[in-house]
């Protein structure tokens, strides 16, 4: 009885195992399920595993279906049924080419994809007829000679890793790091050679900073060294996987780092060029391109590093661009303004420390920023006008200006003689003509007319010197020699006041200024102007 128990047990165990293991090449997800399946340790069946070969039969297609998966397990790749879709009519809309085909592994390996022939999927003929090619572009041609060798306790294991892999990893590590002490002051070399074939000139913080981007670059040729080996190796899919993420990781980290010391050697150039220009707005310019294109380079290092965990870059991209409306949305006043730089460095409308006039502002542009310019008034308080608005302003740029233009009018009493407003005028021109800080060829000094309380001498010069101290210097002089020539020619300057007039006084007579109207004595003074 017990036998006939056991015999019905081992029966209907044998039934539902069967009924378990089963092609099934209804939708991408089945198929590939089921070449996987069947190759693994407990279920190997590879003729089963075959039947998702399309267009091979018998061990042709055992064979090419263990390369499929040698070359997954090699690369590290690991399938997520879960994202592997089941509808039996999906249609790949990704590619060029629309039709019904799902391919695993897009940006690592794009030859391998499942497509929809008749009522079932396969493997397309176009990945069967490469897989010899796609195999040896994976494995080196050592891998089944290195297999051979290997005695029978080079295949103990620890850790699903084997005795002879470990021996492989520690000389693969060995050679790389003798290869990087070698490859090292090779990149060096050929960087600063590549630097200076495109500027034609080097300084310390250019060298700095190649140095700084050579050991990255060689960690990058020895991860891409180690990854073409590796597979070589054929370990575990399992810590092939955690390996390739590793060091995919790493190239990430790597190629962020590269970039931003390319950054820092681009922004080193643009500085060195900046200093040698007059305009100080390219000065300005240079933190401004530095903090936008290290953020680029970061945000571009985050977004592939997401990818890596298998999130969908076009969902990454997808997500970063709706974020990116939203974030406009919310603050459309940043992104004026941001618009607004832009056109000020495009335009340059004012240069740093130029003097400008806009709307209700005047003051030395000290710093243009991200969002808002800086102007110093000359209380020295600051105004902080955001760039939108500044970029829409009607703007008098002072600093532009080819000449300082200064206009006065001077008083003299009523009671000047002619002659000595003549010489008084002349004397002006005189010191203007040898004024160094003043144009000699168009200046103005005229006696335009009668005042309430003088005769008015209108002055008008043109100072040499754009900056606004210089200006005020060079006006100091300029009274102050002015005053010099009315106290030798003794012209005095008339101050608001009234004159009372009365006809008869006894024994009073008007009171008259002792002017010198000596022609002689004038002439002197004028030539003596220096």
């Amino acid at each position: 009885m017990k036998k006939i128990l056991l015999f019905f047990l081992l029966l209907s165990s044998i039934v539902v195992a069967q009924t378990k293991v089963k092609v099934d090449l209804s939708n991408p997800n089945a198929t590939i399920y089921t070449h996987l399946y069947f190759l693994q340790e407990d279920t190997y069946q590879p003729a089963k595993s075959a039947k998702t070969i399309y267009g091979y039969t018998g061990k042709e297609a055992e064979e090419i279906a263990i390369k499929l998966k040698k070359i997954l397990d090699g690369k590290g790749l690991k399938i997520d049924f879960t994202k592997v879709p089941t509808d039996k009519m999906y249609a790949d809309t990704s590619g060029f080419k629309i039709g019904f085909k799902y391919v695993l592994f897009p940006s690592q390996m794009p030859e391998i994809y499942v497509e929809k022939i008749g009522g079932n999927w396969y493997y397309s003929p176009e990945t069967t007829s490469k897989i010899n090619e796609i195999y040896t572009s994976v494995f080196p041609w050592y891998t089944e000679q290195l297999l051979q060798i290997i005695p029978e306790f080079g295949h103990h294991s620890f850790l699903k890793i084997e005795l002879w892999q470990f021996l492989g990893i520690l000389f693969l590590s060995l050679i790389s790091l003798g290869l990087f002490y070698v490859l090292r002051k090779v990149v060096y070399l050929i960087l600063k050679r590549i630097q200076y074939w495109i500027v034609h000139k080097t300084n310390d913080r250019i060298n700095l900073s190649i140095r700084k981007l050579t050991r990255p670059v060689v960690l990058l040729l020895l991860i891409w060294f180690i990854k073409s080996l590796l597979p070589s190796l054929m370990l575990h899919l399992e810590v092939n996987t955690a390996i390739f993420l590793a060091l995919d990781i790493m190239v990430t980290v790597f190629w962020i780092y590269v970039f931003l010391k390319l950054v820092q050697v681009i922004m080193s150039i643009y500085s060195d060029y900046a200093e040698s220009t007059d305009s100080k707005l390219d000065d300005q310019l240079v933190p401004i391109v530095d903090n936008f294109l290290t953020g680029v380079v970061i945000i571009g290092g985050i977004l592939k590093l997401l990818t890596l965990f298998g999130v969908d870059p076009v969902t990454v991209v997808a997500g970063a661009s709706i974020g990116g409306i939203a974030v406009a949305l919310a603050s459309q006043d940043t992104v004026k303004n941001l618009i607004g730089t832009i056109m000020i460095f495009v335009d340059k409308p004012f240069h740093i420390g130029d003097w400008i006039e806009a709307d209700i502002a005047a003051g030395t542009v000290e710093k243009v920023g991200f969002r808002s310019t800086r102007v110093r008034a000359f209380d020295t308080s600051i105004f902080q006008i955001p760039n939108s608005l500044l970029s829409e302003m009607i703007v008098n740029n002072k600093g532009l200006r080819a000449f300082r233009r200064y206009q006065t009018n001077l008083g003299v009493r009523y009671d000047t003689p002619p002659e000595l407003i003549e010489a008084f005028v002349i004397g002006i021109r005189k010191i203007i003509e040898v004024d160094p800080t003043t144009r000699n060829d168009v200046f103005n000094v005229e006696f335009t007319g009668f005042g309430d309380s003088a005769l008015l001498i209108m002055v008008n010069v043109y100072f040499t010197q754009l900056d606004w101290d210089s200006e005020q210097r060079s006006k100091h002089n300029l009274h102050l020699a002015i005053l010099k020539l009315a106290k030798n020619l003794g012209v005095d300057f008339a101050f608001p006041s009234s004159t009372l007039m009365i006809e008869q006084f006894p024994d009073k007579k008007a009171i008259t200024m002792p002017y010198n109207i000596d022609k002689e004595r004038t002439s002197k003074i004028i030539e003596d102007i220096k």
